[in-house]
């Protein structure tokens, strides 16, 4: 049985660690863009389609950092940005009275929420 010091076990630790840490984060990394994509998809799907121009204009940004996972940011794109409350809550009309929303975010986020945990957690797991 070979003797090693404490600071050689805790540097392998350190290593280890550092190596299941990279591995989580590269998992992370890759669920978040699969459910980013899905959610994407799936508000130009449920979005209200007037002309279409709002649904069309969902899209997904990523902002890349360096030992952590990528942030993932789902927008609608200029100038549709807008709509996203308006058509979500409902508004008043001009001549009185109001427009009903078409709740097609709130859903969206749900979905998301629910996939990406799930998809963490089993990336955790693994390892």
């Amino acid at each position: 049985m070979a003797n090693i010091s404490i600071d050689q076990l805790a540097a392998e630790i350190a290593k280890g660690l550092a190596e299941y840490s990279q591995d989580v984060v590269e998992k992370i990394d890759i669920s978040s863009a699969r459910v980013g994509k899905a959610a994407v998809k799936q508000l130009k799907n449920t979005s209200p389609k007037d002309g279409g121009d709002y649904a069309k204009a969902w899209t997904m940004k990523t902002e890349k950092a360096i030992g952590q996972p990528d942030r993932r940011i789902i927008h609608v794109r200029a100038p549709h940005y807008r709509l996203t409350h308006l058509l979500e809550k409902g508004h008043a009309k001009v001549g009185g009275g109001r427009v009903e929303g078409k709740p097609h975010i709130g859903p969206a986020e749900e979905q998301v929420i629910k996939d990406f945990v799930s998809e963490v957690e089993e990336a955790i797991r693994r390892g």
